[in-house]
């Protein structure tokens, strides 16, 4: 057997002469798989007592579809994986494209699922998987051929997979896909297998085996050993979809490398690609996408909140420019990552958290050289029932949330949490505290943590911004306002006809203009009473953010209030008349404010008067016919 190595762009790899001595040594384990082998682990199929056998029925075929049943049929019955049956048991049988265009033969178990006994072997988390090849530069990945199919069903159980097909009743002597419990066999298998080397070379998700080593000897080594644990259990594996000593490798959905994780390009590519949703399924299938890679996206809970909100059954669909700002910020923020820092051990973590009114943002960071490097950020959105808490309650829940999210890197490890310091300071003076108060200190005062105070320093558009209400500050760490806000500003500036002509002006020097407005960095600012407001252009998007952190993220004032707050540091022309519209129209406000009027009582029939002038009755008129004589008048005794 010859084999060659191919990279995704289809070109040859190479592989360094010891890999490959290594590689061939094991050219048996790139046979094909057939017949069933005996292994310690066998996957069992219990029936809830009590249950009725689950039967399905025959789908209609195209000819094409037909032609692909007898050959796939005749191919698993000559490798021994099934067999025909007489079994009580009789799941539908259908075709699923392949992504390159073939079929591929699926059975329908969900019947059997219903009534099967869940196992509770757990799958291991990604998230965990990929912490453990930190400091590694060499990786190999392995891929088993129909891993599934390796696997034995017990023979008792084999009758409980039978599928219906028009040429008659076929049962599974191997473990197919579908079944509910089948993943967890399969990866007790993998886990007995490697079990004395897991986390400390080799790592493995169902049938996706990674390898990773820190020098080149030792690599050899690794693979050497995984190649040959393979070989003594009697697995085969898919040659098209290994590499084997390479320093930077796809798996599970995320590039490996020395320097670190990143996203797939491929999946990001499709992320970029997605189309605007139309309605609430495809808004869960992009929230599907985004949120596998949720951990590349600074507060990615906060900025997808428009998305979340559009998902409970009851609520309407209605496609917002807050929603069209959020899916174009997703977008952008998974094509222009930043590459996350594996953690290192050795090195103390960096929590840095933030609270607002719409959610929580923190990063877990560790310092490399003069720079501090992400290793991963977390973001929730605010609870409904904590968005009228104090700032010192909020601040003390973001920490509280990413202590907890974080606690296998941070508990019995000295580490420096990065926040406002007053928070801290205000708990400890507090001598009555809220039960969901005291649980959090309770937490929080588990980790040897140093408080430290972070004091962010924004340019002129952050100035403008900070000088409004505590939740400035939160807000622009929160969002990146700096370069996002900054960014779309400056671009719809020249889709305002009026604000674009006023920045032509002042470009030339217009002393009149200049005495009313000022450009700074790009940005607009309007001159009065020694005051600098930030002029905010047509962009339903921008005035909409803005008016809502002058009225939701300050507590839902009225129009008074909200329109203050515009005042002193944004404008422009139709500011108040928005500010109206936006309160009179805000939905938490109408549905959870109480009435500042007394409720209206029942109407009630009056009582039938017993005789004339008992009862008086008088309403008004609005409108009055003016004339010059009374002829239009008639008499109605």
């Amino acid at each position: 057997m010859y084999l060659v190595y191919v990279s995704v762009a289809g070109e040859p790899v190479k592989m360094s002469p010891e890999i490959e001595g290594v590689v061939a040594k094991y050219l048996d384990l790139f046979e094909e798989p057939t017949g069933v082998v005996e292994r310690e682990v066998v996957h069992a199929i219990e029936i809830i007592p009590g249950s009725s056998t689950p039967k399905g029925r025959i789908n209609r075929m195209s000819p094409g579809e037909v032609d692909e049943l007898r050959c796939q049929l005749k191919e698993l019955v000559e490798k021994g994986w099934i067999r025909p049956s007489v079994s009580p048991y009789g799941s539908p049988m259908l075709f699923v494209p392949k992504k390159e265009g073939a079929l591929r033969m699926c059975i329908d178990y969900r019947g059997l699922n219903a009534i099967t006994v869940k196992n509770r072997e757990p799958l291991p988390r990604i998230d965990d998987l990929l912490d453990r090849v930190q400091g590694c530069r060499y990786f190999s990945k392995i891929d088993l051929k129909s891993g599934y199919h390796q696997i034995a069903i017990r023979p008792e159980d084999q009758h409980k997979t039978a599928f219906q097909t028009r040429y008659g009743l076929y049962e599974f002597v191997v473990m197919p896909f579908g079944l509910c419990n089948a993943p967890g066999t399969f990866q007790h298998s993998m886990n007995r297998i490697f079990h004395d080397y897991l986390d400390k070379f080799v790592i493995v998700y169902l049938n996706d085996i990674l390898i990773f080593s820190k020098t080149d000897e030792e690599h050899v080594a690794h693979l050497d050993k995984v190649l040959s644990l393979l070989r003594q259990h009697k697995f085969k594996i898919n040659g098209e979809k290994c590499e084997f000593g390479r320093t930077r490798v796809l798996y599970l959905g995320h590039e490996i490398s020395a320097e670190g994780l990143k996203p797939d390009d491929a999946k990001v590519a499709s992320i970029r690609d997605w189309p605007r949703p139309q309605s609430v399924t495809e808004i869960r299938s992009f929230l599907g996408m985004t949120g596998y890679y949720r951990t590349f996206v600074k507060n990615y809970s906060i900025v997808a909140a428009p998305f979340t909100d559009l998902t409970p059954i009851d609520t309407p669909w209605e496609w917002t420019d807050k929603c069209e700002a959020a899916f174009r910020h997703l977008k952008h923020a998974l094509t222009h990552y930043e590459v996350l820092k594996l953690p290192d051990p050795d090195k103390p973590f960096i929590v840095t958290t933030d609270a607002s009114q719409y959610g929580i943002g923190t990063v877990l960071a560790q310092r490399e050289g003069p720079k501090l490097r992400p290793v991963e950020y977390m973001s929730k959105k605010m609870p409904s029932q904590k968005l009228a808490k104090s700032t010192y309650e909020k601040e003390l829940y973001a920490m509280y949330k990413a202590l907890t999210h974080w606690r296998h890197y941070l508990l019995g490890r000295f580490f420096i949490l990065r926040t406002d310091h007053h928070t801290l300071r205000w708990m400890r003076t507090q001598s009555v505290l809220s039960d969901a108060l005291k649980r959090w200190i309770e937490v929080i005062e588990q980790y040897d943590l140093d408080p430290q105070y972070l004091k962010g320093e924004y340019n002129k558009v952050a100035d403008a911004l900070s000088r409004r209400p505590n939740f400035s500050g939160a807000l622009i760490t929160e969002f990146d306002l700096t370069d996002n806000v900054t960014q779309s500003l400056v671009e719809a500036y020249r889709e305002d006809q009026f604000m674009s002509e006023i920045i032509r002006r002042l470009e030339a020097k217009d002393k009149k203009t200049s005495a009313e407005f000022e450009l700074v960095n790009g940005l607009l600012f309007l001159k009065k009473a020694g005051n600098k407001r930030l002029c905010v252009p047509n962009s339903e998007s921008l005035r909409s953010l803005f008016l809502g952190e002058c009225h939701d993220a300050t507590g839902h004032f009225g129009y008074k209030k909200t329109a203050t707050n515009l005042l002193q540091r944004f404008w422009w022309p139709t500011m108040m008349r928005d500010a109206q519209l936006y309160v009179e129209t805000c939905q938490v406000c109408q549905r959870d404010k109480p009435r500042t009027q007394a409720p209206p009582g029942l109407l009630k029939p009056l009582p039938i008067p017993e005789r004339p002038g008992e009862s008086l009755s008088m309403d008004f008129m609005d409108t009055l016919i003016t004339s010059k004589d009374a002829s239009h008048l008639r008499h109605r005794g």
